[in-house]
């Protein structure tokens, strides 16, 4: 193979000198932006949070789930079951019973998740102040924004009724 060719469909391996391990790439076609993409979302999140504690079924996490649609969920779960983080079985039961659980691999992931929203809690209330002091700034921007507009807009009607007024004598 030669140097500075991907591996494989998808890989975002770079070689050389300048590539910074800190960085992950942003093409499309990037294995670590589409993983990112799925367990980052908001339904994957609560989704594996929820299996955390225990195995549950369909109508469980849907019940459980504010706001998520019977499709959405269940297009989160193939993903999920896809990727190797939630494992679907089957009990050959009637009604057919079907219940989820955490893998392994989820399980770790649900380490690092912890890990974020121990970090939102501790920083909620700055997060919550930078957001009113920006929400305050753009307001302010708004209003002088449209002061502006409004002096422009009298200054333009001043010089046309002018215009006319030289116009008619």
């Amino acid at each position: 193979m030669e140097e500075g060719t991907s591996g494989a469909p998808g890989s975002c391996e770079v070689t050389g000198p300048d590539y910074d391990v800190w960085q992950w790439d942003t093409r499309e076609d990037c294995e670590v932006r589409q993983i990112l993409d799925r367990v980052a979302d908001k339904w994957s999140l609560l989704v594996i949070a929820l299996l955390e504690r225990r195995t549950l079924r369909f109508t469980e996490l849907k019940r459980k789930i504010d706001g998520i649609s019977q499709r959405m969920l269940a297009q989160t779960l193939r993903h999920l079951e896809r990727d190797g983080l939630v494992s679907r079985t089957v009990h050959a039961t009637v009604p057919p019973r079907v219940d989820y659980a955490l893998t392994p691999l989820g399980a770790t992931l649900h380490e690092t998740i912890r890990s974020l929203v121990t970090w939102t809690e501790s920083h909620q209330n700055e997060i919550a102040a930078a957001r009113t002091t920006y929400d305050r700034r753009i307001a302010a921007e708004q209003a002088e924004a449209g002061r502006a507009a409004a002096e422009r807009d009298a200054i333009a009607h001043e010089v046309v009724t002018a215009q006319r007024r030289a116009t008619m004598l």
